[in-house]
């Protein structure tokens, strides 16, 4: 193997070794939101009146966070924000109140995006060559499910330790706080060792470099980046996709709640499905590359979405292992989604000096549904009840990716078109 790309390996395993440890903390509730709820002395609207805030401070730092990217050290800007997370988590760990436990999300929100998120991205799609774009990206996420699945499970086993047999809420909170520490923890620690040991941040500071020459030019790399409509098209492709990915967070809850499971083999199938991350993730990207990524986010998209209308018209009555094998699939497909939405970066005919700018427009506008779904969700259950909101949002959630389905054969249809001009100009040069 040369070196060239034992360095750029290198760089890619520390990315997703980074982002694979920064998320997990904060979505503690995929696993644990009964718990937190009694822990914390939450409701659930409550709960999700806090994801609505931690919502709009993703959605408030996506933009700025492409410019950002684009400006400094990726290093030094991930390294940052995982020290940040992982300090706020040992904040949580003591408890707070609920108006506390709000601003805490908010500096997560901060952290996890604004100084982190077009960062990472960035640097995949600058050290993944256009041939390598789909297992990369694949690998991002699958390998980020890796860590967090591997996190998962020793949180689990730490859960489990911790409470034993009781019921009793005192105990809950002990166990809870040592999973907490523990995320903190692993934060703090992957922050130090990419401060020490990631000693080169060469695409950045070509980026850089880059950005400093073409200062005056700012502008234009507004009007460009807002003025291409495969931008806007892989920001409608992701606002649909995220809907449909969204619903991992509530499937726990659909467990308890609708089918009567109790909390321990929750989560155990919820860490079973965290484990198909990799498998999806890393699967779909390779797939993607050999048949066409836009061919396999569509397969992805139409086979969760008819495993989401399964689970909410079937019987509660029906053996619980069903439920818990289309709860796995569903994991399954959502997490090849998500492995392959961002692939679709290389087809978008971006320049690398307005790479930054984009991924932040695009991440606006496809991850918005972190402030409205969990607004949706308690409307869901507000109208139909705590099973029949579970249902009605599962179905709500296919209906969107049916329209991503569509997104996207629209935006590969334009990718064609484009192509089949550019080899007609070719061919009359």
């Amino acid at each position: 193997m040369k070196s060239a790309n034992v360095k750029r390996y290198f760089q890619f395993l520390l990315i997703v070794l980074a982002a694979g440890a920064i998320f997990p903390l904060i979505y503690l509730r995929t696993n644990y939101q009964e718990t937190i709820l009694e822990v914390y002395g939450m409701t659930l609207p409550q709960l999700n009146t806090i994801f609505s805030a931690l919502g709009i401070a993703f959605i408030v730092g996506y933009f700025p966070s492409g410019w950002i990217s684009d400006k400094f050290s990726a290093k030094k800007l991930i390294s940052i924000s995982l020290l940040f997370v992982g300090l706020a988590g040992i904040w949580f760990a003591q408890v707070p109140s609920y108006p506390v436990v709000i601003f805490i999300f908010i500096i997560w929100g901060i952290f996890s995006v604004l100084t982190f998120w077009s960062a990472h991205l960035k640097i995949v799609k600058l050290i993944s060559k256009k041939e390598e774009e789909g297992r990369f990206f694949g690998v991002l996420d699958g390998g980020r499910g890796v860590v967090e699945a591997v996190l998962a499970s020793i949180a689990v086993f730490l859960f489990s330790r911790v409470l034993g047999a009781s019921t009793a809420v005192a105990d809950k909170k002990d166990a809870l706080v040592n999973v907490i520490y523990m995320y903190s923890g692993v934060l703090i620690v992957v922050s130090i060792l990419i401060m020490i040991f990631v000693n080169v941040d060469g695409n950045s500071e070509k980026t850089e470099a880059v950005s400093e020459k073409n200062e005056p030019k700012a502008k234009g790399s507004f009007k460009d980046v807002f003025s291409n409509r495969f931008v806007w098209l892989l920001g409608g492709i992701i606002f649909m996709s995220y809907i449909v990915t969204w619903t991992i967070y509530y499937f726990g809850g659909f467990l308890q709640t609708n089918i009567g499971i109790n909390a321990s083999i929750v989560g155990t199938v919820t860490v079973i499905m965290l484990w198909m991350r990799p498998v999806g993730g890393i699967a779909g990207g390779f797939l993607g590359d050999k048949f066409g990524k836009s061919n396999i986010l569509i397969i992805a998209l139409g086979l969760a979405a008819a495993l989401l209308i399964m689970i909410s018209v079937l019987p509660a009555s029906l053996p619980p292992y069903l439920f818990y094998a289309l709860v796995i699939l569903s994991g399954l497909s959502v997490y090849t989604i998500r492995g392959l939405y961002w692939s679709l970066l290389g087809d978008c005919n971006i320049a690398d000096e307005k790479l930054g700018l984009s991924i932040g427009l695009i991440s606006f506008i496809g991850y918005l549904p972190d402030i409205l779904l969990p607004l949706v969700m308690s409307m869901m259950i507000s109208s139909f009840g705590d099973a029949g909101g579970y249902n009605a949002y599962f179905i709500f959630s296919a209906v969107a990716g049916a329209l991503g389905i569509l997104i996207t054969v629209i935006f590969k249809m334009g990718v064609a078109k484009r192509a089949t001009i550019t080899v007609k100009d070719d061919i009359s040069v």
